[in-house]
């Protein structure tokens, strides 16, 4: 597996590291959402749709880099849409943007800006347009529910953010070694 995950680029292992990691935890949310929030848990399982984009993303960037990376953020964004029309917007699923905009953001050279500035605008876009509008929830969680929802994810959430920051610190360390 670390094979599948190595590259000579960097950025690009870091990418294929992050969503490893993503699809390698996908299968412990329903545990997740079992212990924190309720036992209806069947709507986390439309979450694995999401699991082998993101185990894709290794294979991807060793046909093209910039895809691979840009796969990550792309299938982040789309599976929170989908969680998101799964368990509610009360869930606090959305916030799960804010990594996805941080693994955009610093997954791209300057001359790649270009990708990262436009995935960021899409999350930004999505977040606008459609909170409030994904519809009834395939399961409408209680209000004592959804504020266990709404810790597990912010935790999640915080969690995904501090690793791919402390992966960037070791980037920059690494660079500034020379």
């Amino acid at each position: 597996m670390r094979r599948y995950c190595d590259d000579d680029d960097p950025l690009v292992a870091t990418a294929n590291l992050v969503a490893l990691v993503v699809a390698w935890n996908q299968p412990f949310y329903p545990l997740y959402v079992y212990w924190s929030v309720s036992d209806v848990v069947w709507p986390t399982f439309f979450t694995f749709l999401s699991t082998p984009l993101f185990a894709a993303v290794p294979a991807v960037s060793r046909l093209n880099r910039t895809a691979g990376r840009a796969l990550l953020p792309l299938t982040g964004i789309a599976n929170t849409m989908l969680s998101a029309k799964a368990f509610g917007t009360a869930s606090g699923v959305e916030i799960f943007l804010i990594p996805i905009v941080l693994l955009a953001v610093v997954l791209f050279r300057p001359a790649e800006r270009i990708f990262g500035l436009a995935i960021s605008l899409l999350a930004l876009i999505v977040f606008m347009g459609l909170h409030g509008r994904y519809g009834a929830p395939f399961h409408l969680y209680s209000a004592e529910e959804y504020a266990g929802f709404l810790t597990l994810n912010a935790v999640s959430a915080g969690t995904l953010t501090m690793f791919v920051g402390l992966l960037l610190a070791g980037l920059l360390a690494d660079r500034a070694k020379g």
